[in-house]
């Protein structure tokens, strides 16, 4: 089997060093330096036994001195340090998912935003009971987002997604547990209300305030951003695009858009394909614009555009550094403060353009829903006066480059497998056709991997080689996030990463034409694998915690991670972690998410830093639901 066109992770990190060099030579720091002068970390806030949330303190857990001042015990500082980490995630999610509502109600036929996905909006409508008919699409959407923003801060009941989408049986264990998701804000408030000196010290009820924040957001915050983006800017199907480095043009004008929320990127996108900012920029001395992207604004501009991915977290320094990103603008969420000073050793401009990230040494540029059109001209424009700027010397041009299918929403996944079905026509429009193969045992199961990259490991490598494992083990795997960037870079978002499974998944991925890996979106899309692990379950009559299928997040290092595992777990989905939770300095809190979850909602953590035995007990875990089901 000839593998050579695979992208190995020592390819990466030859590519990544010649990259750290100019960074020496320029005079910049890198991640890498950084992280060198913070070891040895703090063992105690590895451990989740520092609180610092009044100022009789901090106070630290230790053998000597085992309780704080007010009395905590290491459970209930480990606890209530593990709920504020979720309150934070779903903070992040949910207000991303509360500004494209907003983005939503600002939309108009001539505005610059505009309804593309109608049909997706007429079944949200729908769905909440919102007047269609005879009525203009505008005033729907209208009527559709002011209800979504009822949902971050209505005074009863629970999330609509919760109850309308769900499982009978997941809506029951969440109303048993007493972790049914009421108002995004109101499980944020609760959580830090519990979390305030002299307040809850049981860590079973800070576990269970987790499950439920999780769920308000994944059921709540994020699919509101998953489904509002879909209608806005098209429900993403399966297309062609690259990953890596390579992806940068040396002859064209490069901008990289980089973050999370598509409102921004979206119109730099649009801009860039006017004819006549495409000639400013020829008349420059380039051929073209080039876009690309990185982090989760990558993934929402490439499953929706076929825009090219330039890499994932880690990859955002690397990008300055080979001289020839002419402007760098992002929005919010995982931007390292670094690209300030990094940009000033280099020709680059560093724009952001949200007053949830503002960072020293960026020129902001806020948008808003009335110019957001003419700020992203703006930007193109600013980038390609820019072009004329570059230091030849300082110019690396990276070699790697990987091809990528991606936009697998649920939507694109059922489209695939109504091609292959030769059954009844009502099995059109399910995911019967893939619970076939389940249950015939040429598909062994799937796994969701998620998560961002982490300093603590070897970047990528998890990801890379736990997917390759379970592809030889006829695993099909769903991606989002950095995970799924990184897929793409080692070309395992490729067609011809069938070479690299089992003659059972082979035969599968051959028949409905798609990679082994199935590129689903950003880490707000995670709320798609929610929706699709449910339609499996209902399409098969059983719960979810019976599905062979399972979490994974290898190198996961965000708060938005910690929220994302809760809901993950609350839903039923066993989960897998690559990096320890802080949590290991109380076994009282560390029982509790692996063992105690199990009892409450049917699935837990299982943790193991060795991804050889990771993917070992993912294998074990999946062939384990397949004998209970008896397949």
């Amino acid at each position: 089997m000839d593998l050579t066109h695979f992208t190995t992770v020592e390819q990466m990190e030859a590519e990544a060093g010649k990259l750290k060099e100019i960074a020496k030579l320029a005079g910049a720091e890198t991640w890498e330096d950084r992280k060198k002068a913070q070891t040895p970390q703090c063992r105690f806030g590895e451990g989740g036994i520092c609180c610092r949330i009044c100022s009789m303190g901090p106070c630290r857990v230790t053998a000597k001195s085992p309780r704080g001042i007010c009395g905590a015990n290491a459970a209930a500082i480990a606890g209530r340090n593990y709920l504020r980490f979720t309150a934070g995630g779903c903070s992040a999610h949910s207000d991303h998912g509360r500004e494209i509502a907003h983005t939503l109600m600002a939309a108009k036929a001539d505005g610059s935003y505009k309804v593309t996905d109608e049909k997706k909006l007429l079944n949200v409508a729908k769905e909440w009971d919102i007047a269609t008919e005879g009525r203009d699409i505008y005033d729907v959407a209208h009527d559709v987002a002011y209800t979504a923003l009822l949902e971050y801060g209505k005074p009863e009941g629970y999330q609509r997604f919760a109850t309308d989408r769900s499982t009978e049986e997941r809506r029951n264990v969440w109303m048993r547990e007493g972790i049914m998701p009421r108002a995004v804000d109101r499980e944020v408030t609760t959580a830090m209300h519990m979390t305030h000196m002299g307040n809850t010290a049981d860590a079973e009820a800070l576990v269970r305030q987790s499950l439920r924040t999780g769920l308000a957001d994944g059921w709540g915050g994020s699919m509101t951003g998953t489904e509002f983006t879909d209608i806005l800017f098209g429900t993403p199907m399966p297309k062609d695009s690259e990953a890596d480095l390579g992806v940068l043009e040396k002859d064209c004008v490069n901008i990289i858009l980089h973050g999370h929320d598509p409102a921004m990127s979206e119109m730099v996108v649009a801009a860039s394909e006017d004819r006549d900012l495409i000639d400013y920029a020829r008349s420059k001395g380039a051929k073209g614009i080039n876009i690309a992207g990185l982090c989760c604004t990558a993934n929402e501009i490439a499953m929706r555009h076929g825009i090219r991915m330039a890499g994932n977290f880690l990859q955002q320094e690397n990008a300055i550094l080979t001289g020839m990103v002419e402007l760098i603008a992002v929005d919010v969420q995982c931007i390292f403060p670094a690209l300030g000073p990094l940009s000033e050793c280099f020709h680059t401009k560093f724009i952001t353009t949200s007053p949830i990230a503002r960072i020293p040494g960026s020129i902001y540029m806020q948008f808003d829903p009335n110019t957001a059109r003419e700020k992203g001209r703006e930007i193109v424009k600013m980038a390609i006066d820019n072009f004329v700027n570059r230091d030849p010397a300082k110019l690396y041009v990276p070699k790697n480059k990987q091809k990528a299918t991606i936009g697998y929403s649920c939507e694109g996944i059922i489209s695939r497998l109504d091609t292959v079905t030769n059954s009844h026509l009502d099995e059109l429009g399910t995911y019967k056709p893939l619970i076939d193969c389940v249950k015939s045992g040429v598909v062994r199961g799937a796994v969701a991997i998620v998560g961002c990259n982490n300093p603590k490991v070897r970047p990528d490598y998890s990801h890379i080689e736990i997917m390759k494992k379970l592809l030889k083990n006829d695993i099909v795997i769903v991606a989002t996030g950095c995970s799924a960037q990184a897929a793409g870079k080692a070309g395992l978002l490729s067609k011809e990463a069938k070479e690299l499974c089992g003659e059972g998944l082979k035969r599968v991925c051959e028949l409905a034409d798609i990679p082994p890996v199935l590129h689903m979106g950003s880490c707000v899309d995670i709320s798609r694998m929610m929706l699709l692990a449910t339609g499996i379950a209902k399409d098969w009559g059983i719960d979810i915690p019976q599905v062979p299928v399972v979490g994974c997040a290898p190198e996961w290092m965000s708060e938005k991670a910690v929220s994302i595992a809760n809901y993950v777990v609350a839903t039923g989905i066993d989960t897998y972690l690559g990096v320890e939770p802080q949590v290991s300095g109380s076994a009282e809190m560390m029982n509790l998410i692996t063992e105690g979850t199990k009892k409450m909602v049917g699935a837990g953590y299982i943790i193991n830093t060795d991804p050889d035995q990771l993917v070992k007990a993912m294998i074990d875990g999946i062939e384990a639901k397949r004998a209970a089901l008896g397949i």
